[in-house]
Formats: structure tokens, sequence, C-alpha cells
């Protein structure tokens, strides 16, 4: 895919617009980060040459001047919430949120945990655990009335509740594993208390999605669209911004619903509010670093059709009715697009149908096609693996890298002694025998030599992946999509 995005113009521009902010604020600057700050794959993957840390690596440039807050809603606790693209629940995600900022040389030592309540043993818990791990936790309670009540809400009875957050540095970015945490809330009640104290602070949004100055139907913004379709977020044209300066800008409807109660809380709390329209809040440059729009609108496209067939899954796995798929679908016709676009697709439908099995494909760097189909010693992912791995290596397509003689053990300990029904080898069996292999043959070495350049490949299946090849496919950083359908029909399923 042709490079679309300038990452080393949006470091500085970034860098610079943050800069200006936090002087034109001169105290204290809460910096919301709207979307993933270190891991931001959705961007990586509608704006080809945005790297998934790049926006840390901005902030690299002034962290002798950051100061990290990681927030976590305590209903996320409870509920105990996994963040779906690393299969981890999002309190293990704040400890490896934390290991990865200190990496980086980012001061973090304050965690607030929001909407907390007396009987949430689990998020109880949590606390005492990062206390004893050397946090300083804060407790943010639910505040009846927020954000419609600003009289309740600015008060000794509602953020006068909240335990405040003694910070040591002037910049303080406030992230968390996952929307729906308590930013906002947090940098208000900062806001608050600083007020309360006498030192001046103020609050941006470091935003990416959906980008301001591209048009509403712009690809880039659609995908945004598509991958909150869970939360029903709409892009629309901010009307604030439109009024204030006779000019078009694009934002969400969450954001413009809330800016009058927004607006009015930063009146109550500062005297006066500092922003015309929710726009002037975000701090984004990402529409002045496209540098080939049609790169980046056709990496929009795809990412579309992905998210779709995720919701597609998604509903047939957890018995949902067909809301967040149907809201894609009125996107992809927006842009004239449909699920077979997407160039794995029918290359796997077409292997099912001839064999009437399960059957997968991907979609290798320069384009080629290599698929793979279910046979009694391995499953379609396990042999679209292995043959996506002898094209990469030019071994031929006869060669065995497996031997069905390699295979039968593992089958055998599989269904006789570890209770599986399944004989055929799942990605994880194959990729350990390959690596024995590999200590004998230079065949297997290659291969093995190969899985990197698989990262950023798609993939297609045509059925619904169990969980050992979806963490696979996650861990080599394929792009993987399934048909919404299992391969047997069950009531019952191990997750």
């Amino acid at each position: 895919m042709s490079v679309g995005f300038d990452s080393a113009k949006y470091i500085e521009l970034q860098s610079q617009h943050i800069a200006e902010r936090h002087r034109s604020i001169g105290g204290k600057l809460y910096l919301e980060m709207g979307g993933k700050l270190f891991d931001d794959n959705h961007a990586s993957r509608v704006l080809p040459g945005f790297t998934p840390d790049n926006k840390i690596t901005m902030l690299e440039r002034m962290k002798d001047e950051v100061e990290i807050i990681i927030v976590l809603n305590a209903n996320d606790i409870a509920r105990q919430k996994v963040r779906a693209d690393l299969g981890i629940t999002y309190e293990e995600d704040v400890l490896r949120l934390v290991d990865v900022f200190r990496e980086r040389g980012f001061l973090v030592e304050n965690i607030a945990l929001t909407q907390m309540a007396d009987d949430n043993q689990s998020a109880r818990a949590f606390r005492s655990r990062l206390q004893r791990l050397g946090f300083k936790v804060s407790r943010h309670r639910t505040i009846k009335g927020y954000p419609a009540n600003p009289d309740l809400v600015v008060s000794k009875d509602g953020f006068g509740k909240n335990d405040y957050i003694e910070t040591t540095r002037d910049l303080i970015v406030v992230t968390a594993p996952g929307p729906g945490s308590g930013k906002l809330a947090t940098c208000l009640s900062q806001l608050y208390h600083d007020h309360q104290r006498g030192l001046k602070s103020g609050y941006a949004k470091f935003e990416t999605f959906p980008v301001w100055n591209l048009p509403l139907d712009h690809p880039v913004n659609l995908a945004y669209e598509s991958a909150t379709a869970d939360l029903d977020d709409v892009n629309m044209i901010d009307p604030y911004h439109l009024s204030a300066y006779g000019e078009q800008a694009v934002n969400y409807n969450r954001d413009v619903e809330v800016f009058p109660l927004l607006s009015r809380l930063l009146e109550v709390i500062l005297g006066e509010s500092p922003y015309k329209s929710p726009t002037d809040m975000g701090v984004n440059m990402v529409g002045h670093c496209i540098s080939d729009d049609e790169a980046c609108r056709q990496a929009a496209k795809e990412e579309i059709i992905r998210r779709y067939y995720k919701a597609l899954v998604n509903e047939t796995r957890n018995d949902l009715e067909s809301e967040e798929s149907d809201r894609i679908a009125i996107v992809m016709g927006k842009l004239g697009i449909s699920r077979l676009d997407r160039a794995v697709v029918e290359p796997a439908l077409k292997i099912e149908k001839k064999t009437k099995n399960p059957a997968a494909a991907i979609e290798l760097a320069d384009g080629t096609i290599v698929t793979g189909k279910t046979s009694e010693l391995l499953g379609c992912s396990s042999a679209m693996l292995l043959n996506a791995l002898k094209v990469l290596a030019s071994i031929h397509d006869k060669v065995q890298l497996l031997s069905p003689e390699a295979i039968k053990p593992i089958q055998d300990l599989k269904t006789k002694h570890l209770g599986s029904q399944n004989p055929r080898l799942h990605m994880d069996e194959v990729l350990i025998a390959l690596s024995v292999s590999a200590a004998t043959s230079t065949q297997a070495q290659e291969a093995l030599a190969q899985l990197r350049n698989l990262r950023d490949c798609d993939v297609h299946t045509t059925t619904i992946l169990g969980s050992v090849d979806e963490g696979i496919f996650r861990n080599l950083g394929v792009r993987v999509t399934s048909e919404p359908v299992y391969q047997v029909k069950k009531l019952y399923r191990k997750r």
C-alpha cells in the first residue's frame, strides 16, 4: 500500500500546536487524549505512513514537561471489560500502558478511578493493588446530574467530592484504556480543584478523528464513523464553529451535543469559556499531513469493510441484532463499496465452494493472493499460513514443510490426551512444529524467517476463527476478517 501520510511533518506540526496551546493557557494544561496514545492501530490503517506510536513519539519531544494520568472507569473493572484488539482486561491494560510510558521516559505516577461506588469490591481490590505498586490512586465519584446541572457539578458536592490529583508538571496528558473512562470529567475536576487553590489551568483535547478539515464524506472520516458504530457516533458539521467563524469543520455528535454544557461548566469554573466551538478544543494537525489523498481514501475504504465484517462476527457470536453492521452498511453505501471489494474475500469463498469446507486467503505485500483449504491434517488458516511462507521463501509448492509423520504425534496428543475433538493443527501448533523442524531443515528455517513479512497483510476466512488462531493473527500483525458463520452449529462455545 502506498504511503499517504507524512509522519515527520505530523510530529513537527502537532508538537508545535500543543506547545502553542500550552503557552496560551499560561499555567497547567490538561490535555485529554482522544483515542489511543501508544497503539493507535486504527490511525495507522487509514493513514498509511502513520505509525501506531506516532503520537507518543511526538510527545517524546517534550517529555520533560509532560506528566501522564491514566483514567479507568471503576465499572469497567467490575464487568471485566476487555480490549478486543489485545485480548486483555482494562485493568491489566493500565499496567501495560504504565510500562510502555515509563520505558519511554514519561512520568506516570497518578491513576484515577472514576465513577467509583463504595460497594464496587473489584475496583477497591484493584485500587489496593495499585497502591501496593506505589501509585497515587485518586477516587472520583459519580456526580448526579453531570454534566447537565453545572451549579451542582461545579461545587463542593460535585467535583469537590473527588480526590484532587497532585501533579508536578504543567503539561498533563490524560489517557485511558478505552472510551467511556471519564477523561473529560477528570480534566474538568482538576480545573475545579486548581481554581479553588488559585492555580491557573486550562483544558484541550488531543484529537485525531474525525479530521476537522477534511470533508464530512471523506473516507477517512467515514472510517472513524464505522469504528465507533457501536457507540452510535455520527460525524457532522460543527454548527458552533460555522456560526463563530463562517468555516465548515467536522466533529462528531457527542462533542457537538455536549458542547453547550461543557462551555457552561468552563464558564462556571474559569469565569469564561475559552472556546467558541467543540472544534476549537481540539489540537489536531492530521489533515495538514496527508501527502497522498487517494492512498488514504483507499486505505479508509478497506478499513470500513474490515469494520463491517468485525461487526457481523460480533453480532453472530453474541446473538445481537444487526444494529452496528447496519450502520456500517449505510456508510459503505455512501461510498459505493461492498464486502466483495476486499481482495481476499472472493478467493477464499471460491475455495470453500470448491472443497465444501472452510477456506482462507491472504494478500501478500506485492498483491499475490495465497489460499489455504481444510484437510485432515490442517485447518484452513494453518494451511494458508504454510502456503504463504512457502511463496515468500520461494519454496516450491509441492514441498512439505511439515510431513504427515511430524503432524500425527501432535494430533494424537490433542485427541487422545488433551480432550480435543478437532485433530487438525491450529496455527500455534503449526508454528511450533515448524520451529522444531527448523533445527534440521534449512527450508523450514527460511519459511520461519518470512513471518515478519506477514505484518499488515490482509486475510479472510470463510468461518469465524477460534480464539487461538485469532490470537496468532493478532500477534503477527495480520489484518483478518471472517464470514459471520461457524463451521459447526453449536449453542455453547468455549471462548
